[in-house]
């Protein structure tokens, strides 16, 4: 599967009357940290950080972004404080499909297609496949035309009744973690499209009984949470990796996520590479 534009994430526009000072005391807070340690790591005051939170003092561009750096602030929100500092956002969004991003793509490329037998594929902040290998593309046969329509989007394919979810031997296990994991990136990222997505997926039905798989006596537990699902009659057994880049300067980029699916026993190692021999 190749490189898909993506859907691109509405602004994150600050609350109806939230200065950055408010804005700057929620994430203090999210992040559990003090004035004073805060103030510590920006070189600052502590009577100084108090006077940027209660509206008191206006933070210069420099020092919003140095907050928000020390705050580990997702890129995305940084732009939203400097709007609500009344600063011109520092972080640009470039499309996917962009001539700037072109050896981006080309090395997301290369990257899952050299994961290959194994799964791979990587998503943007609303979980909307940017690009996937060959082995993302088995596990899907069978899935019906209309939840392959662009943009794919993984959440919906994963847990969707008609998608990947009867598949699924441990679903209410695999469904919760995914839930927990979206409800935590909603907790760091005011987004309508990501908030619309988790009430569509979490309101599918679950099936009573038939889907989860209780572990063999006798074998050995499985180092993380595995994903257990069948694939033309065989149960294949997954551990899942994801991984973002390094320090960005750009809000796509920032966003993107690179997950690899690992095998988690030899029996799904043989299958796999059985079938891509």
């Amino acid at each position: 599967m190749s490189i898909v534009a993506s859907r691109p994430a509405p602004p994150s526009a600050p609350s109806p009357g939230a200065g950055v000072g408010a804005l700057l005391r929620s994430w203090r807070a999210r992040r559990k940290v003090s004035q004073l340690e805060l103030a510590l790591r920006a070189e600052s005051s502590s009577r100084h950080i108090s006077f940027i939170e209660t509206g008191r003092s206006r933070p210069s561009e420099e020092m919003v972004l140095r907050l928000a750096e020390h705050l580990d602030v997702p890129v995305r929100e940084r732009n939203a404080l400097l709007l609500a500092a009344g600063y011109a956002p520092y972080y640009p969004e470039t499309p996917m499909d962009a001539p700037a991003l072109g050896a981006l793509r080309d090395g997301l490329e290369r990257l899952i297609r050299g994961y290959e037998p194994y799964l791979a594929l990587v998503v943007d902040a609303a979980y909307d496949v940017v690009t996937a290998n060959r082995g993302i593309a088995m596990l899907l046969e069978g899935v019906p035309a209309p939840l392959l329509e662009p943009p794919l989007n993984a959440m919906r394919l994963t847990l969707h009744p008609q998608g990947l979810a009867p598949r699924i031997r441990n679903l209410r296990e695999w469904r919760g973690h995914l839930l927990a994991q979206m409800e935590r990136q909603l907790a760091l990222h005011r987004s309508a499209v990501l908030r619309a997505l988790y009430e569509e997926v979490a309101a599918y039905p679950v099936e009573e009984g038939g889907t989860e798989e209780e572990q063999p006596a006798g074998e050995v537990p499985c180092f993380a949470l595995p994903l257990r699902i069948e694939h033309a009659g065989r149960a294949l057994s997954f551990v899942s990796s994801i991984s973002t880049f390094n320090t960005p300067m750009d809000v796509t980029v920032a966003e993107l996520a690179i997950e690899t699916f690992l095998p988690a026993d030899p029996a799904t190692v043989a299958y796999l590479h059985a079938m891509a021999s």
